[in-house]
């Protein structure tokens, strides 16, 4: 007998950004040089990026909601708020599941707004790979690249109740480890599961070409 899902993305983007020194979520992307009008934001990348293969995909705000708004609708996703984004990043990933099951999906696909967007067959192969692991009741599907693990991954709803189950201020990487046994590991030919931008310095480093 066959299983059918329907998978949302997922994007987190409730943090401060406190070592950028500006939101992360709407510095450009793809960078730009001086005196060019930038073309979109890692948001709007973000938004794009999981579009590719998902229902519709929703964005977890915080304090920075009323910035980020004419962004995310403006890409046609949608935007939940997290109440207690103190509480950190965990407890925005709960905010965003819940609503993922509110929406009557049953699958995410995750991210975080300060990873660049990884490439379109990247986005095909962690898909592909979740429709078989779904078929044998595997929980999700998580990107590896030279031995890392990444994102987006996704998690079906045997990993999301885990994820909701925990406390607001777990960690998504151990309960995925506690489970190791149901995630499939992907290995993916794209570095840029494994970015991560938290300083000017990073995004000064990056390049999109590089993926």
């Amino acid at each position: 007998m066959t299983r059918a899902f329907g998978l949302c993305g997922v994007i987190l983007a409730a943090g401060d950004s406190t070592r950028m020194g500006t939101d992360k979520a709407l510095l450009p992307w793809p960078p730009t040089s001086s005196g060019q009008a930038p073309s979109g934001t890692f948001l709007s990348a973000a938004i794009q990026s999981l579009s590719l293969d998902t229902d519709l995909v929703l964005v977890v705000a915080g304090r920075n909601a009323r910035s980020l708004a004419p962004v995310v609708y403006g890409a046609g996703a949608s935007m939940v708020e997290n109440p207690d984004p103190d509480l950190g990043q965990f407890s925005s990933l709960q905010v965003g599941l819940r609503e993922v099951l509110n929406r009557g999906r049953d699958a995410a696909m995750i991210t975080l707004v300060d990873r660049p967007p990884v490439s379109e067959q990247t986005i095909r192969t962690l898909t592909g790979a979740y429709s078989r692991a779904f078929q044998r009741f595997q929980w999700g599907v998580v990107p590896q690249f030279q031995g890392k693990h990444g994102h987006p991954f996704i998690a079906g709803r045997e990993l999301i109740e885990k994820f909701l189950q925990a406390a607001p201020t777990s960690n998504a990487r151990e309960i995925r480890h506690r489970h190791s046994d149901k995630i499939v590991y992907v290995e993916v030919d794209d570095p840029m599961t494994v970015a991560n931008i938290n300083t000017p310095e990073d995004y000064a480093a990056i390049h999109p070409d590089s993926k």
